[in-house]
């Protein structure tokens, strides 16, 4: 996947939501070979900057069914792999709801 080709996975949304703020946040959990890979270009990027981004953040161009947008990825140890964003209006254009199965499409930048 380091050629350049998009990093393809399909992921449960699921929702996080503090305990102490009313906001609720949807992601989708890039693992396993799509994790690897993200986390390959970030370190070469590292290598190449000579730094990284804030907390190993990837920027992305995300895409779901008909819907693309730029965002970032960062790591999580508690959820393994990277973590996309699903902004609101992205769901609501493609009709998702907490618990679907999303095929996503992540072209690193």
């Amino acid at each position: 996947m380091s050629d350049g080709a998009p990093v393809q996975f399909t992921s449960k949304l699921w929702v996080w939501q503090s305990t102490s703020s009313p906001g609720a946040w949807h992601f989708l959990t890039a693992d396993g070979e799509a994790g690897d890979a993200i986390a390959a270009h970030e370190a070469m990027r590292r290598m190449e900057l000579g730094s990284g981004r804030g907390f190993g953040s990837v920027k992305v161009e995300a895409q779901i069914g008909e819907t693309s947008w730029k965002t970032s990825v960062f790591p999580s140890k508690s959820h393994g792999g990277y973590l996309l964003p699903v902004k609101a209006a992205v769901r609501k254009a493609e009709g998702l709801v907490e618990g679907d199965e999303v095929k996503a499409s992540l072209t690193l930048l």
